[in-house]
């Protein structure tokens, strides 16, 4: 299975609009991070989990084919906000959206054009669908567990695919979730900054921690604003097998 890193920054992205600080002013390709996104792909199968604002942008130099489902985490913008821009993909047929009842409903209402009954042309073929944490699922080749996470005090979803996890947005876990992630080998998790505590968001300690946590043998760090410092710099803090994870970086788990 590959996963290929579409964007790996908050809500802000990186470089911050306005901001002159090292990292927004470097000229390292690590440190320019588009919002959150990945894609999960096998041979006949290809999922995206979020959907922001930069998908054209994130999209435009991979091959273009079909997109089996989009896995939504929560409804915030940064993670739906490129809705719109699965239109050209429509071409390979109906677009199915995968997401827990509270960003379901938030959807409904952010986008209702798009999940009309009576659509008008030019509107993206797709259809939403509601799943729920600790319920397993399948698209084509690929299993999928949702696992809930909360953002704050909003609940929200995390992946599981196999021995790969992916969570974004999370704060805090409950036990009985963490258990769903015992054991996996590679796990995306993200983490905001190392210092200033945040209301939503994890530090890089609270992640490093959840990962020694589930016994993960390589941990890789998402949603990461311009305050962790420069790429190369940070992962020098990082403990052995952590390490920030960069905008178009490829795995095979």
């Amino acid at each position: 299975m590959k996963i290929t890193f579409l964007g790996t920054g908050t809500s802000c992205g990186v470089p911050v609009i306005g901001c002159k600080c090292p990292v927004c002013s470097s000229e390292d390709p690590k440190d320019k991070r588009l919002r959150c996104s990945i894609m999960v792909e096998t041979r006949s199968t290809r999922l995206l989990v979020d959907i922001g604002p930069d998908f054209r942008q994130q999209v435009l130099p991979l091959n273009f084919r079909r997109i089996d489902g989009i896995l939504i985490t929560h409804s915030h913008y940064d993670h739906v906000g490129g809705m719109d821009d699965v239109r050209p993909y429509c071409k390979f047929g109906q677009i199915n959206v995968y997401a827990d009842a509270i960003a379901r409903q938030a959807m409904l209402q952010m986008l209702p054009y798009c999940f009309a009954e009576n659509r008008y042309p030019g509107v993206p073929r797709i259809e939403l669908n509601e799943i729920h944490a600790g319920m397993p699922f399948r698209i084509g080749d690929i299993d999928i567990l949702p696992i809930e996470v909360m953002h704050g005090k909003l609940p929200i979803l995390g992946y599981r695919f196999g021995s790969f996890a992916y969570i974004t947005d999370m704060k805090t876990m409950a036990d009985d979730q963490v258990e769903l992630l015992m054991g996996v080998d590679t796990l995306v998790v993200n983490a905001l900054r190392f210092e200033r505590e945040h209301h939503s968001h994890q530090l890089v300690a609270e992640a490093v921690e959840l990962a020694r946590r589930v016994g993960a043998r390589r941990t890789l760090l998402t949603h990461v604003c311009h305050d962790v410092g420069r790429h190369v710099d940070a992962n020098k803090l990082l403990p052995q097998g952590v390490r920030l994870a960069y905008d178009g970086q490829v795995l095979m788990v």
